[in-house]
């Protein structure tokens, strides 16, 4: 799955519903977050829900590509243990 723009009040919501049910379909769920552009407590919610569900559900989910504003945002709120967070190797 591929997030873009802004995860906030408005899209939130889209993406908590999409995530439960990928969450519910595999053993793995991938979010690139690459193009992610803002995401305000929120998207962070919805993204700690897919989290929680996935534990639940013995599967996994992936934040792929973290841009510095989100990885800011999980250092800040001691949230980024909820997830496996997979950063492209830069040398």
């Amino acid at each position: 799955m591929t997030v873009t723009g802004e995860l906030d009040v408005v899209s939130a919501p889209d993406v908590r519903h999409t995530l439960k049910a990928a969450v519910a379909a595999h053993d793995r769920v991938d979010v690139d977050c690459g193009q992610l552009t803002f995401c305000d407590c929120t998207g962070l919610s919805a993204l700690l829900a897919a989290a929680r569900e996935a534990k639940a559900a013995g599967s996994e989910l992936r934040l792929c590509a973290v841009p510095h504003t989100l990885a800011r945002l999980l250092r800040l709120t001691h949230a980024g243990s909820a997830f496996t967070i997979e950063q492209p190797d830069v040398r």
